[in-house]
């Protein structure tokens, strides 16, 4: 078989985390020769992006290539890429995020199949050769002469379920004390939700150790994140945003600590810090997790992890991510705060009235399986909240079988894998 091209289109650090690596992972697998099949990613702009989604896509094992969103729309509109890549006149193009009329113009221009991956619809369907889709419903919404192009691969994220790894080296790095519980503390990886989400994170932990001393808390850290970075946002001197919370909890970063780095309060609490990625080997030790809206929501929800997510908004501000001319108006330079304050206490409302939903395992089951927080959250109150569920093992095994209730079978990584190798032989 001469040599070929997939060319992944993606744009999130989460569709990075939990789409593009499982399926990458799976495509190596059946296709380990590089010279054979080159594996690229391109990137578009995405309003929830860190800015070092490029890098973590780097650190892909199997991918060849990677183009940061900076360099997307020079491609797309003509097929320049920022280095003069060359590619193979045969290849796949395989959409894992962001806009799906991408594929349908890199394609045509590059002489591409292409597959979509279709999370809620599918788009384009005269112009794209295969969809993957994660219901039945988005393949009944097809229209007739087009629905042989779809199939039910399922989710994505379901797939993140299989790697967690036995714990007792988890378990022995961590100094686990016997009934101990372990809470994993997840504030963000960003900037705007770091600020917020990790002095209200640490002054949740302190008190939980308060009322439940036999706790235990852990932060994985988000790639590409250093130890540095996350310790100025503990950092009073370097994050204004802890005085936003009533005796807030400040840290200081110990890199020389063991078994880990940690951030220890001046109770002397000490918060470790988890640096492998992906991290769901902690992740699967873990008897509760407190944590941010986003895609760790899914991974904790496939791994079964008991959680409470909490949108603070004692900073509307931080509230960028809307999709559409919100979202295009919040991020302005200089008047984009005022922006995103004033849109989000419209959404907010509209929010409360209709009853919107975050965590990705409450989206899959059009229900609340997991308590979502949203508002001017107190610490204390949040931690009141989670000792009730820890001090009571009914309610946490019965928040573990819905989320594994819901979270979809695994294989959707497989199967559209299988539909991209197809699509590259025929």
């Amino acid at each position: 078989m001469p040599p070929r091209d997939i060319l992944i289109l993606s744009n999130g650090p989460g569709e990075i985390s939990t789409w593009v690596r499982p399926v990458v992972q799976v495509l190596r697998s059946h296709l380990p020769d590089h010279t054979q099949t080159r594996i690229s990613v391109v990137l578009s702009p995405c309003a929830n992006a860190s800015g070092r989604e490029a890098a973590i896509a780097r650190r892909l094992v199997g991918v060849d290539r990677v183009q940061g969103p900076e360099h997307f729309f020079p491609f797309l509109l003509a097929g320049k890429t920022a280095e003069p890549w060359d590619w193979h006149p045969q290849g796949v193009v395989l959409f894992l995020g962001g806009d799906q009329v991408y594929p349908v113009v890199i394609g045509k221009r590059l002489g591409y199949r292409t597959v979509i991956y279709a999370e809620w619809d599918a788009r384009w369907h005269r112009w794209v050769d295969r969809f993957g889709c994660m219901t039945s419903t988005i393949v009944d919404a097809a229209p007739a002469q087009y629905r042989a192009k779809c199939a039910v691969i399922g989710d994505l994220m379901a797939d993140v379920q299989g790697d967690a790894v036995s714990g007792q080296a988890v378990r022995d790095r961590l100094q686990r004390q016997p009934g101990y519980d372990l809470i994993g503390l997840m504030p963000g990886s960003k900037k705007t939700k770091l600020s917020i989400g990790l002095p209200f994170c640490l002054s949740t932990a302190e008190a939980i150790h308060r009322l439940r001393p036999q706790t235990q808390f852990v932060i994985p850290l988000a790639p590409m994140l250093s130890l540095d970075a996350l310790g100025q946002f503990a950092d009073a001197d370097h994050n204004p945003d802890i005085r936003l919370f009533e005796g807030a909890t400040t840290a200081e970063l110990v890199e020389t600590s063991s078994p880990l780095p940690c951030l220890r309060t001046p109770s002397g609490l000490e918060i470790w810090l988890w640096q492998t990625h992906p991290a769901y080997d902690v992740m699967g030790q873990l008897t509760f997790c407190i944590t941010t809206v986003g895609a760790n929501t899914a991974e904790l929800g496939s791994l079964g992890i008991p959680m409470i997510v909490l949108l603070p908004t004692q900073k509307l501000e931080v509230m960028k991510a809307w999709d559409g001319i919100p979202g295009l108006l919040a991020n302005l330079p200089l008047v984009g705060d005022g922006f995103a304050k004033f849109i989000n206490r419209f959404i907010l409302r509209q929010i409360y009235k209709e009853g919107r939903l975050f965590a990705w395992p409450n989206i899959w089951a059009k229900r609340e399986v997991v308590p979502e927080l949203i508002g001017p959250l107190k610490p204390q109150d949040v931690a009141a909240q989670v000792v009730n569920y820890l001090e009571d093992p009914e309610a946490l095994r019965a928040m573990e079988q819905e989320l594994r209730s819901v979270r979809g079978e695994a294989g959707a990584s497989v199967k559209l894998a299988a539909m991209v190798i197809e699509e590259l032989r025929s």
